[in-house]
């Protein structure tokens, strides 16, 4: 009888992927990428490039930010992650193990040659590789004359090789050996050089592919149990699930004027208090919780996505309660409560409800906060609005606040390249022509030749040609973010999201106090007028920034 395999799609490329979907897609290229790190790292301020030892062994982007993504969201006793809105966090991780797996399929064909053709010459592959090594060591340092003394060192390695080809200093099968110690490596390098172009066009072919929003499946067979023992699956599964649910958390973090981690930086605030009354004709008005008027502004918030015009209703429209908690600017990591308060990663809901009852003149506890968030722009710009209802002697404050997180670095979305180099033409220096260089060069080869055996090491290979650091606290969307004041599209998003939101909050303010017998006609009203009419002329500030001077 056949058995239908309901494990989840681990090996199933997701094309419902909803409004995230670009970003998604341009995060998870950079797996599949042969650029260099220090590239990246230039462009890209909050990643840091870790140093080797070997010049040799370095790593290219591909390979250093499939194993820092891989290490920091799936490895053992690993911090919590920002939540990042507006990508799917497991389908980009689904991609870096994919990517991995397919550098580790062919570093086991490497593997094998350089154990047969390297190894077992071993006096000859040193002498080639500190031929190799000198060069990338030269390369790095960017002197001018670096290609010359690296191409030197390659030429004396070579005529070492046909010294021992042509007259081996031994007779007999020793004096064999010495002919053949170094030309074994060259017929490595050869079948190397093969199995490596094609990872390579394959990688690119992918790389290509997601940046220009190709749907491509992220295929992951080490996630799928084999049977019942296959423990090793069944763990990398329940991680990937649980890094799943770790982003549905209701628990966010304010970071000072970072603003709220994985939202971005507040760049509106807009208040309306007052003084509770009863209104004409009543000696009294009906108490209340916090609690009862956030339910009340949800259920309007909600609404957005209805207009009695056609095609102008607020398109994915989230309303979520969040509970958030202050961290440091400088913090480099967060952490999430726990007890009978917590279901998992996300606070229970008599817990929310009971914080938000309870934000009156609070200490530093956590803090209610009603969240209204917008994914826009394909995932490119996530606008985020938070409502706090705070009763403190007597006085009702209802507060709006507006936040803004712009897209990921252009980089993550530039497609692979031809390389090529520009020089002087022939008998016309003073003009230049572009020269296609090959996809992989000698140095490649040797480069992926030398790493393949230590595959299973990662920690060493780490330590003998550096990887790639990440920004903590860290999130695989706000990581990366840019301010998205930049675009005039977005700006106009951001500020016209702004007056419907506030609208929505005050009608659900005002008909909460007229429900429960409050006077709204000589205050709320008045403040609330004045509050549009700011909003209509508002722009992005630094909300979080404050002069005490």
């Amino acid at each position: 009888m056949t058995t239908l395999d309901m494990t989840p799609g681990a090996q199933i490329p997701r094309t419902d992927a909803g409004p995230q979907t670009a970003v998604t897609q341009a995060l998870s290229s950079a797996a599949y990428r042969d650029s260099p790190v220090a590239a990246f790292v230039k462009q890209v301020t909050d990643a840091s490039e870790k140093k080797g030892r070997f010049a040799l062994f370095r790593p290219n982007l591909g390979e250093a930010f499939s194993r820092a993504v891989i290490a920091r969201t799936l490895g053992a006793g690993r911090k919590p992650i920002v939540p990042s809105f507006g990508t799917d966090t497991r389908q980009i991780v689904e991609h870096c193990l994919a990517a991995q797996e397919l550098r580790d399929s062919r570093d086991r064909s490497l593997t094998t040659i350089t154990v047969v053709t390297g190894v077992l010459f071993l006096p000859g592959t040193l002498i080639w590789l500190a031929a190799f090594q000198l060069r990338a060591w030269l390369r790095k340092d960017d002197a001018k004359q670096a290609g010359l003394y690296g191409t030197l060192a390659l030429v004396a390695a070579a005529a070492v090789a046909v010294l021992l080809a042509v007259r081996p200093p031994l007779g007999g099968p020793l004096g064999i050996y010495l002919r053949i110690v170094m030309l074994a490596p060259v017929v490595g390098w050869y079948l190397a050089k093969r199995i490596v172009l094609r990872s390579t066009e394959d990688l690119r072919a992918r790389w290509q592919a997601l940046v220009e929003g190709t749907a491509v499946a992220a295929t992951v067979p080490q996630a799928v149990p084999r049977d019942d023992l296959d423990k090793k699956a069944t763990d990398l599964r329940a991680k990937l699930g649980r890094l799943e649910a770790e982003q549905e958390t209701n628990i966010q973090h304010y970071a000072g004027p970072k603003g709220i981690l994985g939202v971005g930086k507040r760049w509106g605030e807009w208040r309306m208090v007052d003084v509770l009354r009863p209104a004409e004709g009543h000696a009294d008005f009906r108490a209340f919780h916090p609690w009862d008027l956030v339910r009340k502004i949800a259920g309007h918030l909600k609404g957005l996505g209805i207009s009695e015009v056609a095609n102008s209703g607020m398109t994915n429209v989230s309303v979520k309660q969040w509970v958030v908690l202050e961290v440091g600017e400088s913090a480099d990591e967060i952490g999430r409560p726990g007890g009978a308060d917590m279901d998992g990663d996300r606070m229970r809901d008599f817990a929310i409800q009971s914080v938000a009852d309870k934000q009156t003149f609070a200490g530093g506890g956590p803090r209610h906060y009603l969240a209204t968030q917008f994914i826009t722009f394909d995932g490119k710009l996530i606008i985020t609005f938070t409502v706090t209802v705070t009763l403190l002697a007597n006085t009702l404050t209802v507060a709006v606040a507006g936040y803004a997180l712009g897209p990921v670095n252009g980089l993550f979305f530039d497609k692979p390249k031809p390389k090529e180099r520009t020089e002087p033409k022939t008998g016309k220096f003073w003009e230049e022509r572009t020269v296609q260089l090959p996809l992989i060069d000698n140095d490649e080869v040797v480069r992926q030749a030398v790493r393949a055996p230590f595959m299973r090491a990662p920690g060493l290979l780490a330590w003998l040609g550096g990887g790639l650091g990440l920004p903590e606290p860290f999130g695989l969307r706000h990581a990366w973010a840019s301010p998205p004041w930049g675009s005039r599209f977005m700006t106009d998003n951001a500020l016209n999201a702004s007056v419907p939101v506030l609208s929505a909050v005050h009608a659900a303010t005002l008909e909460f106090l007229d429900e429960h017998d409050l006077d709204t006609e000589r205050f709320f009203k008045t403040r609330a007028s004045i509050i549009k009419s700011e909003a209509q002329g508002t722009r992005p500030y630094n909300v979080d920034r404050f002069d005490a001077g």
